[in-house]
């Protein structure tokens, strides 16, 4: 199976869970508890969830599918998996909660520990980024589509960036990791992939996430920002990596628009 075969499938399935989850938020009705990890889960992402494992299961039921709802697999088996489906069927739940409507469903496709497809559906907006490896990053907003690409800047200290934040963190945490920080406009969006899909489309320069996520969360947003022209790596510059541990939780990361601008000297040591 090519990743260009399915693609279009994958959409809808993301379209569906998005939907679902849109009418969930809209009539206001969501249950919500607690997970183990002391993050929040709702009954809207529970329903995406299911949907989408359903669908995929359908769609390719010999590849395996990774949750962030259903995510104690262990590495023993996981490190099994040449290619496998990574979900987070609703990304920005605490955004969802609060009421911002910036939340996403994320599905990737990884093989060989690498991201080689991501599609992210943003529910209240209806549009889709989704990027296949090789074959470029693209924005689906109704009928239209263009393919995007980042910003890229040159110098090796450009005079202004734009820099994603959310809405609920404290800029100044990671205004303090750049060595110009007076030199960043601020660019705010609540939703993890929804801020590596602004630096994806060149409407910010950089975003840096200081605190846990998951694997879920930079899956499908990684093979996007790389086929748009950017990166997104840890905070020491290194390639994200995949199925590689027995944690699920990311580094401390950064996703850039321009890969060739001297990040080690932006980013205070």
């Amino acid at each position: 199976m090519k990743p260009e075969d399915v693609i279009e499938q994958v959409i809808d399935i993301a379209t569906e869970a998005g939907q679902t989850i849109r009418d969930i938020y809209l009539k206001g009705n969501f249950k919500r508890e607690m997970k183990s990890d002391n993050t929040p889960v709702t009954s809207a992402d529970l329903a995406a969830h299911d949907i989408i494992c359903r669908q995929l299961a359908e769609l390719t039921p010999d590849i395996p599918i990774l949750s962030e709802e259903a995510a104690d697999i262990p590495l023993s088996v996981r490190e099994t998996w040449k290619r496998y489906w990574l979900v987070d069927p609703l990304d920005g739940t605490g955004e969802f909660i609060a009421g911002s409507g910036d939340f996403s469903v994320i599905i990737a496709l990884v093989e060989h520990n690498r991201p080689i497809m991501g599609v992210v559906y943003v529910p209240m907006t209806k549009v889709c980024y989704y990027a296949i490896a090789g074959l470029g990053a693209y924005k689906r907003d109704g009928k239209n589509e263009t393919r995007i690409t980042s910003k890229q800047l040159t110098g090796d200290e450009p005079e202004n960036l734009r820099l994603a934040v959310s809405r609920r963190q404290d800029p100044q945490s990671v205004l303090k990791l750049l060595n110009k920080p007076n030199h960043c406009e601020l660019v705010v969006m609540g939703g993890a992939a929804l801020k590596s899909c602004l630096v994806a489309e060149g409407r910010a320069d950089c975003y840096v996430r200081l605190g846990p996520t998951g694997e879920w969360d930079t899956g499908a947003a990684q093979i996007i920002i790389e086929e748009a022209g950017g990166a997104l790596i840890d905070i020491n510059l290194q390639p994200m990596t995949y199925n590689e541990r027995e944690t699920l939780e990311n580094p401390n990361f950064i996703v850039v628009g321009s890969a060739n601008l001297p990040w080690d000297i932006l980013l205070t040591s």
